[in-house]
């Protein structure tokens, strides 16, 4: 299984599959061709239908400078994020290459990853990770740091653009770009958290704002942390900063607890998807939820087996949720669909933690992502990011 440094990653919204992957692939072909003075690039599939409110064209545009873009919406490939890109010198072509998106701003390259992947795990499911901390009694951030001696530095730098991410956020007012015209409101939310009647209430607000801080960053076209999407980067950044300045966690034992919620993900991405374009938005949010509670679950130090639990009571919950991006950007239904998740993630650890004080767990982590798999195949391309059906039809852009 992959390392959780391939999870997360920082990058350019307000799309990882969209924006980011793109990006990559341009890069490639800079690198593979530095004599090359012109690029034509095809974008199929989900690329094509959602790539203009993704900033998919301006991405391409501002990497490869001198480019064509081709938006074919009727050539089917096996993979909904598919494009090519040719580049020229003068007179002749000097190469082709086809490139898959396939979430979380990674990439394959005619079939093949683009870089040799880092795969320190040795298990594959969370069941086995469970038998063996059991076996070794370690937590299951104990079994991240066995796995991955080398990860703290990187996750350091993941916290800090978590913490900017937000904080910029919570100060930017004005206008999200596109033709939405939508009004950022983290600023507003989170100076209406002064005012409110109880704590309880406070705190709802507090983590709504810091959710909508990250997730208009990133439909700004900031750069945010794939967690484990840009379309979901607002659920977990929220509550890292949530724990971090309202409730006085300390930063080592937050990036041990974002450790725990990278291995879900992971575990997510090993044996499902973790993109909106192949399972529909339960893949990103409800991902997303699933490694938030598992974060928040060990931040209170509840067991691995409660730590189980919420994850797979936040991804259980979102089984079936449709990507339907009206006019195909990352704000409607995404932004408030992650402050939504961010409450979900508390809400799935509180209840793990006193269910498992009274019964057995009959559905398991790893069923639920075998079944978020299996319906993320049953959704039509209308409801899996295509801005073809749902939301996206019904309101107008």
């Amino acid at each position: 299984m992959e390392s959780v440094k391939e999870l997360f990653k920082i990058g350019p919204g307000p799309s990882s599959s969209h924006t980011f992957g793109p990006m990559r692939a341009c890069q490639f072909m800079l690198e593979t061709y530095p004599q090359a003075n012109q690029f034509e690039v095809v974008l199929f599939g989900s690329l094509a239908f959602t790539g203009k409110g993704h900033l998919t064209d301006q991405i391409i545009k501002k990497t490869l400078k001198h480019c064509t873009i081709q938006f074919d919406y009727k050539t089917q490939y096996p993979h909904p994020n598919t494009m090519t890109i040719e580049a020229f010198d003068a007179v002749h072509s000097l190469g082709k290459h086809t490139f898959e998106s396939i979430g979380g701003g990674m990439i394959t390259i005619d079939g093949q990853a683009n870089h040799t992947i880092e795969e320190p795990y040795i298990h594959h499911s969370l069941d086995e990770i469970q038998t063996y901390c059991s076996q070794h009694h370690i937590r299951l951030d104990e079994y991240v740091d066995e796995f991955e001696e080398k990860i703290n530095p990187y996750m350091e730098k993941i916290f800090k653009a978590m913490i900017h991410c937000v904080t910029k956020g919570l100060k930017t007012t004005g206008k999200l770009p596109g033709a939405l015209k939508l009004d950022r409101i983290a600023h507003a939310l989170y100076q209406s958290a002064s005012s409110c009647d109880t704590q309880e209430d406070r705190n709802f607000l507090l983590l709504s704002s810091y959710a909508y801080a990250a997730s208009e960053q990133n439909a700004s076209g900031h750069l945010v942390v794939t967690a484990p999407t840009m379309g979901s980067a607002g659920v977990l950044p929220a509550l890292v900063y949530h724990t971090y300045k309202d409730r006085g966690y300390q930063k080592r034992h937050i990036i041990q607890a974002l450790k725990v919620a990278g291995l879900i993900g992971c575990l997510i991405q090993e044996n499902a998807t973790i993109s909106g374009a192949e399972g529909g938005c339960q893949a990103e949010v409800g991902a997303a939820c699933a490694m938030g509670a598992a974060f928040v679950a060990s931040l209170e130090m509840q067991t691995n087996e409660q730590i189980e639990c919420a994850a797979e009571i936040g991804l259980e919950h979102h089984l079936g949720l449709t990507c339907d991006p009206v006019g195909g950007y990352v704000m409607i239904p995404c932004i408030e669909r992650n402050a939504v998740a961010a409450q979900r993630s508390l809400d799935a650890a509180r209840l793990a933690k006193y269910l498992r004080n009274v019964k057995k767990n009959r559905v398991s982590f790893d069923m639920v992502v075998k079944t978020m798999n299996l319906t993320g195949k049953k959704l039509p391309i209308e409801l899996k990011e295509s801005a073809l059906g749902g939301l996206a039809v019904v309101v107008k852009s």
